[in-house]
Parts: structure tokens; sequence; C-alpha cells
């Protein structure tokens, strides 16, 4: 599913690398705009085969927003009924390398397709909206029968009668899950949230130095891997061969991304790793601010590509936000706040990079290389927060006697990562 929403999402890139923009006579600023609507909708994605005129290009980017919306939100929560609050970042590291593996297999298909130019009189672009629509349009179909409900409701018509664990497994599943976080037994996933809890989750606080990582963290990637493809076509690659030449790192990309999840596992540690992605950015962003237009466009490609195979603490910080929920009721809403952040992040990245600082954003790379530096402020801030946090608590908890440690468990108001025996990751 996550695969085929990406094509949707993404081929706008390589949309552009078929002279999207100049057919339809817009700038790149235009281009830096559509990225405030996320998408997906296959539909209004297939709709964008009868392009024209710049306000059916916002139109149909603003509907693709607004129903793409809660997916992955939904599906980080989804998972969360699966595993531990230990395997969940690798599951989601999982989920997220869909997203490289999508890039790929659009560069694949996309050389395919945008060889269709001319077919029907028609642009190669606008026959990629049409077809990669199109499968979207299939696998939300099939999702609709392929995708349980929960571990004890695997049984269908199209699934299987039996379903696909047994009675003791689903048990063993259930149990695991509850014991490794009780509160995912106080709300069923098909429970509608009301105001109140809307609101609970909103002033949570404890939960906002996450969610400020999610506004900052991506913004050093997101102008480069935007421009990506027209900073390839700038450097005299054809619209065929830049297509290929994001694949290798688009591979490295994924290989980073569970690294460093697996080494967050194995280390108990998140803020650091969101340091050491930000010190990769650095260290390859201080070239691509020192290029000028002479420098060989083969050394600006792979200084490019590798500052975007920089390892992704994406899916850490969805597992770092649910863990430090704790509840179902926060979860389910601060996964979709941690994701707001991160479109807003999307929305605020786009302006880094204007076509009056083109080819070369020596502006716009100025900027970020005092984002990363910030981050790199930013994650420590938050590392600190959370240890400070945690060892006032213990300083409490050590001071009530045993006797008074089981009370308060058994009649403590305190809810989710309130309470006064609970522990922030960090």
């Amino acid at each position: 599913m996550f695969i085929s929403l990406q094509l949707d999402r993404g081929n706008i890139s390589q949309a552009v690398a078929d002279n999207m923009l100049t057919d339809l006579g817009f700038s790149t600023n235009a281009r830096s705009e559509s990225l405030d609507s996320h998408s997906d909708g296959s539909a209004v994605a297939m709709s964008q085969y009868s392009l024209n005129s710049k306000a059916g290009f916002y139109t149909t980017r603003a509907l693709l927003g607004a129903l793409e919306g809660g997916f992955i939100a939904d599906v980080c929560l989804y998972l969360s009924y699966f595993y531990t609050s230990v395997e969940l970042p690798v599951r989601l590291a999982y989920f997220w390398a869909a997203l490289t593996l999508s890039d790929i297999c659009a560069a694949f298909m996309g050389f395919g397709i945008l060889h269709m130019r001319g077919v029907h009189g028609k642009e190669g672009w606008r026959w990629l909206f049409l077809i990669e629509g199109g499968i979207t349009l299939a696998v939300g179909l099939l999702s609709a029968v392929l995708i349980p409900p929960s571990p004890t409701k695997t049984a269908s018509w199209f699934r299987g009668r039996n379903g696909w664990f047994t009675e003791r497994e689903e048990k063993i599943i259930v149990n695991r899950v509850l014991r490794d976080d009780p509160s995912k037994g106080d709300m069923h996933n098909r429970q509608a949230l009301n105001f109140r809890m809307l609101w609970d989750s909103i002033c949570d606080f404890d939960l906002w130095p996450i969610y400020l990582i999610g506004l900052v963290f991506g913004m050093p990637s997101s102008p480069v891997g935007t421009y990506l493809t027209l900073t390839f076509r700038g450097l005299g690659f054809t619209t065929l061969q830049t297509t290929l030449l994001v694949l290798p790192q688009q591979v490295l990309s994924l290989f980073t991304l569970l690294a460093i999840t697996y080494l967050a596992q194995r280390t108990n540690q998140r803020s650091y790793m969101g340091i050491l992605a930000q010190l990769w950015h650095l260290a390859f962003m201080i070239p691509l601010r020192l290029f000028s237009e002479s420098t060989n466009r083969w050394v600006r490609y792979a200084i490019v590509s590798l500052y975007l195979a920089s390892p992704s603490t994406h899916a850490i910080q969805v597992g770092w936000t649910s863990r430090n929920s704790n509840t179902v009721r926060t979860r389910t809403l601060s996964a979709a706040m941690y994701n707001m952040f991160c479109q807003l992040s999307g929305i605020i990245s786009s302006y880094i990079y204007r076509a009056d600082d083109k080819p070369l954003y020596h502006r716009g790379n100025s900027a970020i290389l005092g984002i990363i530096a910030m981050n790199l402020v930013v994650y420590a801030g938050v590392k600190v927060y959370y240890f400070s946090r945690n060892k006032i608590r213990e300083r409490k908890w050590n001071a009530l006697t045993e006797e008074e440690r089981r009370e308060y468990v058994a009649t403590t108001t305190d809810k989710g990562n309130k309470r006064l025996d609970f522990r922030f990751a960090h």
C-alpha cells in the first residue's frame, strides 16, 4: 500500500524531469508550492493526465494531500497492535523501506513510461500520472480485503477461512504485546475518539519535544531531494539518464535506514541516532555549498547522492512517539500529530531553494547549514529534557516505601506517560 501511495506522491519529480514545468509554462517556484500538499487518491492522481493550467495543478495537489491524510499515522498505530515497543521501530523501518523501494521501482517504471512521449500526441509525464494512478487504484481496492482488523481477526473468505494463526498463536501475540504495554488493553482499534481525548493529546507537553524534531529533522534533505532531478538535468544528463542516476542513492539510503534503526534498537538510544544523521548531512553539505559551476559534474553527482543517502531516523522517531505516549488514546493522535509536523516541515523546506538561486543554490545551502546546526542542538536538548524528567520521577519514586508504591499502582488516576512509574525513552 505504501509503495503504491508513494508512486502517486513522488512521481512529480519524474514528471518535472520530463519537462512538465516547461510544458505547462511553470517556474520551479510552482514546483515548490505544489509540495504544500502531499498525495494520494487514485482518481485524482489519474486526473493529472489532463492537466493544462496552474489552477488545475494546484487543485489536484491539494486534493491528493487531503485524501492521503491519515494513512501513515493509521498504519503506525495499526502495527503497534502486533509488535512490542522494542520491535516496533525496526518494523516501522521495514515499512519506510517501502518508500525507498517505491522510488527504485518508480525509476525503472518512469524510464519506460516516459518513453511514451508522443503516444497519441501526449507528453510522457501525462502517461506517468495515468498509469501509476491506475496501479494505486488497484492496490487500494485489494487492501480493503487484504488487511485484517487485528491479530485475532485474520480469517475471511479472501485471507483464508482458517486465518493466519492458531488460537494459541493469537493468545501469544496478544499477551506479549499487552505485557509490554498494558495500556493497549484499555481501548480497541475500532473505538472512536472524542474531543476530550483529542484535547488531552494536544496538551501532552511531554510529546512536544518529539513533535519539534518532526518539524526540523527532515529540512536539510527535503530541498535537495525535491530538486534532485532538476539538478541532474542541470548537470547535462538527459531525462532518461536522470531517471536511472537516482537509483544508487536510493539503494544506499535503504541500507542506511535499516542500519541506523537496528543500531538504535541495539543501543536503546534515539537522540544520538538523530545527531549521527545530522552529522552525515553536515559532512556532505559543506562541499555542496562550496561547489562552483566549474566543478566536475560527476563529483557534484556523487556528493549530492551521498548527501541524500543519509540514514533516516523517521522510523525511530515514530516508534519513539508511540513509546513515550504510553496509552492507546494518546498514541492514536500522537502519531498523527508527529506526521502533521513532518508535513509542515515539508511545506517550510520547499521554500528554501528558489528559482533566483539556481543552479547551485548557494543561498539555500547556507540556510541548510544553519538548520543542521540547529538540529544538533535540538536533538541534544530533547535528550537532556527526557533524561531530566526521568531523574525527577526516579527521585520521587525512590522516596516512596514499597507499600506506598503498591498503593500508587493500584489507586493512581495518573494516565499514560504521566504515571510516576513511567520512564521516557530518549
